[in-house]
């Protein structure tokens, strides 16, 4: 949706009264509003998503000139648009509510229907089942990122065990000797920072949620302050 709270549809029908009726029905719902975008065929509509696809919906006639709806939305998905899209036909077809599933379209209307609440609830309802996939798919992927991390950190953490330990035992000899001389504040400083080093380690391995945070472009890094 838009900044106003707007719900976007771009509705590609070659019939322009029907177009009309669309906007002039959904427009009269409420309390959402709705802000349509026509285009009479399916060129149209592929060059418009080509450069705007922050639309909410699509509204798809099958019987368009040219290529028909089936072959638009097959090219809608190639390009990588997931914009969510409900398919307008004049009557039930079985056999073609199969091919439009299979493409993933999310719903499948017989026209007339255009005039009851049946288009915004459909609308809608497509709208929202989008949202809680993309909460889903946000999901996973935030707990595969975690598995990895998780399974990364593991492997650091072994391969870095043998040398922290060494480091702290040469650590532990070297403050004996030097305790009342000028080392004395450098090993304190060595000292610390070893600590530390244990201590994010330590963090990284308790770690139960995803503390990655942007950095630089698609660069991520930990946060680990406290």
């Amino acid at each position: 949706m838009e900044n106003d709270g707007s719900i976007r549809v771009l509705l590609v029908e070659d019939n322009r009264d029907f177009a009309n009726l669309v906007e002039l029905f959904l427009q009269k719902h409420s309390p959402e509003r709705f802000d349509i975008v026509w285009k009479e065929n399916g060129a149209a509509g592929l060059s418009f998503l080509e450069g705007d696809t922050s639309f909410d919906v699509i509204l798809m006639d099958y019987f368009l000139p040219g290529a028909n709806g089936l072959e638009v939305t097959r090219s809608i998905r190639n390009r990588g648009i997931t914009v969510p899209i409900v398919f307008l036909t004049v009557n039930k077809d079985f056999e073609l509510a199969v091919e439009v599933l299979k493409l993933g379209v999310e719903d499948y209307l017989v026209k007339e229907e255009i005039s009851t609440p049946v288009l915004p609830k459909t609308i809608l309802n497509v709208i929202e089942k989008k949202k809680l996939r993309d909460q889903l798919t946000g999901l996973e992927i935030t707990q595969k990122r975690l598995e990895a991390i998780q399974e990364m950190v593991l492997t650091i953490g072994q391969e870095m065990r043998l040398p922290l330990d060494e480091m702290r035992e040469t650590m532990n000899k070297l403050t004996k000797g030097h305790e009342t001389d000028n080392l004395k504040t450098y090993l304190a400083i060595i000292r610390d920072n070893l600590l530390r080093i244990e201590k994010k380690i330590m963090q990284l391995k308790e770690m139960k949620t995803d503390k990655t945070v942007p950095y630089i472009r698609d660069i991520r890094m930990f946060d680990l302050s406290e």
